[in-house]
């Protein structure tokens, strides 16, 4: 097996099991809930690092939370990380990373470049910020194919999140479930004799026998983010929890789509990435074929009423 992934986090407990960064969703909150639960929380931190940019005053402010609720002092180093969107990365290394330095988070979690190659800069700029500082931090990458994953593992990542089309939310268009994924992510890593990365499986799993199964096909630990949506510590509107809790059958009541985005004007995503979502209001009406403009108006009304029924619910 890999590196003891339990061991770089003292304050986690077997088996390892982390929130994903859900920005707007996973916050101080539900991150430092996890943690005193032992497992590890992450906070998401967003896709926007101009130096103007509200989403990294947000995230300061969440880490200075977080530091509060789990009763550290200044400067102790701070047992949870932040999840990035990477697809815009530009102010990344100059902006968010003192961020992150500055509250020594003990995990970094990047996800869906526009390139893979675009992580490597990112990377070798957090391990230059640990040369000469008392942090030491662990990089996460995640991956939904066995070439991300080749490309992380070249660029010296210390974790893999394997991320199977099961899941919800984003992930790529073309990939695979974590039954097939997982083991040939493994096997690249036993193949090259790599034990020093981790892997965490993440997609679908929802309770402990998902968690014994991902255990079982490779993983370190497991990822859970549709699962912690539906908890009391997270910041999601009631509506859309219930939703989640109330829903079945996932394979026929979700899809895989950009149209989720395009919907509630969030398309910003480069094209190799969709995202797994209920079949909702505005996929129905789109289905009947109600244009696109009127969709977005009305999602536009819905929201400015203060209702959530047409809210993209990704799960």
């Amino acid at each position: 097996m890999a590196a003891n992934v339990l061991q770089w986090f003292p304050c986690t407990t077997a088996p390892f099991i982390a929130n994903a960064p859900m920005f707007g969703f996973a916050d101080a909150s539900l991150a430092t809930a996890v943690t005193k639960a032992g497992g590890f929380g992450f906070i998401g931190g967003g896709f926007d690092f101009r130096s103007e940019s509200t989403q990294l005053l947000g995230l300061d402010t969440q880490l200075a939370n977080a530091r509060s609720i789990l009763g550290l002092t200044d400067g102790a180093p701070l047992p949870l990380g932040v999840g990035f969107i990477t697809f815009q990365p530009d102010g990344l290394i100059e902006n968010a990373i003192p961020i992150l330095q500055k509250h020594r988070v003990g995990a970094i979690w990047l996800s869906f470049p526009r390139a893979d190659s675009d992580h490597l800069p990112i990377i070798k700029a957090i391990q230059k910020a640990q040369e000469n500082s008392d942090w030491n931090t662990k990089i996460f990458v995640q991956v939904g194919t066995v070439k991300a994953a080749k490309e992380a593992l070249a660029q010296g990542v210390d974790v893999l999140v394997v991320q199977g089309t099961d899941a919800g939310g984003h992930q790529w268009v073309q990939g695979a479930g974590l039954m097939s994924l997982l083991p040939e992510v493994r096997d690249l890593l036993s193949k090259t004799q790599d034990t020093t990365t981790a892997i965490l499986a993440a997609g679908g799993i929802v309770d402990g026998r998902g968690c014994v199964a991902a255990l079982g096909l490779g993983a370190d630990g497991i990822v859970m983010g549709t699962r912690f949506v539906a908890t009391s510590e997270c910041p999601a509107p009631s509506a859309i929890k219930q939703a989640i809790v109330s829903g079945s059958d996932g394979g026929a009541s979700t899809v895989k789509s950009i149209r989720h985005d395009v919907f509630q004007s969030t398309d910003l995503f480069p094209r190799q990435y969709d995202g797994r979502a209920m079949i909702g209001v505005s996929y129905e009406d789109s289905r009947d074929g109600v244009s696109d403009e009127e969709i977005i108006r009305r999602y536009n009304a819905a929201k400015e009423a203060g209702e959530h029924q047409r809210r993209t619910v990704w799960a």
